[in-house]
């Protein structure tokens, strides 16, 4: 139970430091599961799902990677699906996890193709 308060907590104390900094930037939301990444950019004021990628897509799922790998695979793709919309300046919204591992792979493949945050 205290694992999962902390969880909650550490997400709240994001979302709180991040709505301070936002500066009429999109948000780039990660949620992850056991196997699974997914990633949306989302427009706060409209409150809609802009762009979004994820690892349970057919392209993504018929080949067997393994979870970092995808996640670097979802990176690429986002920040292409967010060219083609002309986004470039997004704040990055990691939630209840931790900034290490496939989170922190994601984020640098995003900086590498071009999202600035």
């Amino acid at each position: 139970m205290n694992k999962l308060n902390n969880k909650i907590k550490r997400r709240l104390r994001n979302r709180k430091k991040l709505k301070k900094m936002q500066n009429g930037r999109y948000r780039v939301s990660v949620s992850k599961s056991l196997n699974n990444l997914f990633a949306q950019i989302i427009d706060d004021k409209l409150k809609k799902t802009l762009v979004s990628a994820s690892s349970i897509e057919k392209e993504i799922k018929k080949n067997k990677t393994k979870k970092i790998e995808k996640s670097t695979i979802i990176g690429e793709i986002l920040a292409k699906r967010a060219k083609e919309k002309k986004i470039s300046e997004v704040y990055f919204d990691r939630g209840e996890h931790k900034y290490h591992g496939r989170i922190k792979a994601f984020a640098d493949t995003l900086r590498k193709n071009g999202l600035k945050f």
